[in-house]
């Protein structure tokens, strides 16, 4: 359950039926996709540069390094021009270049709509862009990409547009997806705020890690979630059960809240941790690049100890 202060400026009606509404203030998914659409290439260009698909020798066409040789190799390794530069001999060696499937998947559920005035964006408009950019860099290596639940992997430059289109016809938005179409080596990204019940994540969780996926999980807050510097009276709002809650002087309710909400946190990367899977935090005043390079370190297999990281 998602609480968020109901001031007009602050405060989005949530139509669960038709989702649609959902994005924007009285704009719809056809209205607003082409914008992030175009954010999310900016994004993606930014940092495809340092994206280099694997990382690690094998077959493939790409060219990735040359390394000293070895002796006991077969001598037609060598590669005579590079060695003849001094008076070592390298062996040039080419990158990995296998197809994996990487399933993509962003938390659209009403409590994402949020935006406090310290945000750069909603939560839910972050975590779209997030998602289509990494389609983006996920397609330039050549790797496939799904939506779990709601298309198959495929492997196409356009995923970023197809993955945009198959979000337009969603029925509603849900908070974690469908884990019937994982299946083991593929790797699963959550973007989601995941101020669910943390036995509903964690059930989400083994469920996913149960199938001998990888996942790999950012944590998209707005800023004004943590710090919650309100005062005097102030009447929250849970968007996705429609409960409010009133007080006299919030400030009194400060020390407690940051608490729970850092408590809620460590619950979550203790149970990322033991599944084995990654963990972030990315807030929305920060720049969406840097969840990305994250999300490369621990795709590439660079990263082993994402799990107690953050942003």
């Amino acid at each position: 359950m998602a609480l968020t202060p109901n001031v007009t400026s602050q405060s989005k009606h949530i139509d669960q039926e038709t989702w649609p509404n959902v994005i924007g203030e009285a704009r719809s998914v056809a209205d607003a996709l082409p914008d992030l659409l175009v954010e999310a290439s900016h994004v993606a260009s930014s940092v495809t540069a340092g994206w280099h698909g694997r990382r690690r020798a094998g077959p493939g066409e790409s060219f990735w390094q040359f390394r000293p040789f070895n002796m006991g190799e077969p001598a037609k390794r060598i590669d005579w021009r590079r060695s003849a530069r001094d008076d070592h001999l390298y062996v040039r060696e080419r990158e990995w270049e296998a197809a994996h499937t990487v399933w993509l998947w962003a938390d659209l559920s009403p409590s994402m709509v949020f935006q406090s005035r310290l945000g750069n964006a909603s939560k839910r408009d972050r975590a779209i862009v997030l998602m289509l950019a990494l389609a983006d860099m996920l397609a330039y290596t050549g790797e496939r990409i799904g939506l779990p639940g709601v298309t198959r992997p495929f492997s196409d430059r356009k995923a970023a547009e197809r993955i945009a289109d198959a979000l337009t016809h969603m029925a509603k938005p849900r908070a974690l997806p469908d884990t019937a179409s994982v299946q083991r080596f593929s790797d699963v990204v959550l973007i989601s705020d995941l101020l669910d019940p943390v036995d509903e994540i964690a059930d989400w969780i083994a469920r996913v890690a149960g199938t001998g996926a990888k996942g790999h999980v950012i944590q998209v807050l707005d800023p004004i979630e943590e710090t919650f510097p309100f005062d005097g009276r102030v009447e929250f709002h849970d968007p996705e059960r429609g409960t409010r809650l009133t007080t006299g002087r919030a400030e009194s309710w400060r020390e407690a809240y940051q608490r729970r909400m850092e408590r809620h946190r460590a619950e979550i990367r203790d149970i990322c941790r033991r599944a084995g899977w990654t963990y972030s935090l990315h807030h929305t005043d920060r720049s969406p690049a840097e969840p990305l390079l994250v999300l490369h370190s621990a795709l590439s297999g660079t990263a082993e100890t994402l799990g107690t990281g953050g942003i």
